[in-house]
């Protein structure tokens, strides 16, 4: 039976990737990491164990791995993009120094570990359609410069140490539960909460700037599928492209107007967003992760935005939202 630590665990990805993982394993064997003033509530405090868990603090971390007797760790601490640029070296201490503090714990006590990538990992000089798995990295932004050393980083210490490091490079990720928090593809989960609520949009990325999505279900079985892949099989490991969609704003919103006729959307850019945007690929080449791990995404643009609205719709009803 796993035992796992999940550093931040409130996050957009954290907060569902731990009901999930409870699910799985027991709600013993999961453990909430959280840092003071984001810390867990409802379920996710209710379900199993939770522990103050800053990504920064070694020793804390360490008393967290002995307590519970951790043999996996997801690391999901992170500045999104866009906050990273007004932050730049917060961004370099959470997204590096934190994760050496995880590799060397992991090295000492033989744990796995999962830390995200990006498609900010990729910079203006990679191909823009279908971008390989293998290609060319000289991102632009702080953001995209940790994912590239997370990645090397994670790599070196499973070749020289063998901690058993994996990753996958997430596109823009779109969940009905957690909204972002300062991301570039923000936008297209904001998009939804308006449809429902005010039926218009004012969207801060200009028409034609496509992206690779990703609805949170196929993001968080992109997780736990690849950490539990065979390791005879991993030609890669730091790390995979997955992706299920891509789109531009006016494309989704012709998508949501299938299920809100009155819905409109006019445009007020955000110009480091836009920047930054311009900078990443318009689609990923994710045959890699199909053929080393059977990565098999479920939901599509279509399905996705019938799911979202169904639900987000209730919980307006509900004055959830």
């Amino acid at each position: 039976m796993k035992n796992i630590l999940i550093i931040g665990s409130t996050g957009q990805i954290g907060s569902e990737l731990v009901l999930k993982l409870r699910k799985t394993y027991g709600g013993g064997h999961v453990v909430a990491g959280y840092i003071v003033g984001a810390e867990p509530k409802g379920e996710l405090l209710g379900s199993g164990p939770a522990e103050i868990a800053d990504i920064t603090n070694t020793q804390q971390l360490i008393d967290i791995v002995k307590k519970y007797n951790i043999d996996t760790i997801y690391n999901l601490a992170a500045l999104l993009s866009a906050v990273a640029e007004s932050k730049p070296q917060l961004a370099w201490h959470i997204g590096m120094n934190g994760l050496v503090n995880v590799l060397e714990i992991a090295r000492e006590y033989k744990c796995a570990v999962f830390t995200p990538s990006s498609i900010g990992a990729f910079g203006p000089d990679a191909p823009k359609k279908h971008t390989p798995q293998d290609t060319i990295q000289r991102p632009q932004t702080m953001y995209g410069v940790t994912k590239v050393a997370g990645e090397l980083l994670s790599d070196y210490y499973f070749r020289r140490y063998g901690v058993d490091t994996r990753s996958v490079r997430y596109p823009g990720l779109i969940s009905n539960v957690t909204l972002p928090g300062g991301g570039t593809t923000d936008y297209a989960v904001d998009i939804f909460y308006s449809a429902v609520k005010t039926k218009k949009f004012t969207c801060p990325l200009p028409a034609g700037t496509f992206m690779d999505m990703m609805y949170m279900p196929d993001a968080l079985d992109a997780a736990v599928d690849l950490m539990e892949a065979d390791p005879a099989r991993l030609k890669h490991r730091n790390s995979f492209n997955v992706t299920t969609m891509s789109f531009d704003p006016e494309i989704l919103a012709a998508e949501i107007r299938k299920h809100i006729s009155e819905f409109t959307m006019d445009y007020k850019i955000d110009e480091v967003r836009k920047a930054i945007a311009d900078s990443w690929p318009d689609s990923l080449d994710d045959s890699c992760a199909r053929t080393e791990w059977d990565w098999n995404p479920k939901y599509d643009l279509s399905t996705m935005t019938s799911d979202m609205l169904a639900i987000l719709s209730k919980k307006h009803e509900q004055g959830l939202i």
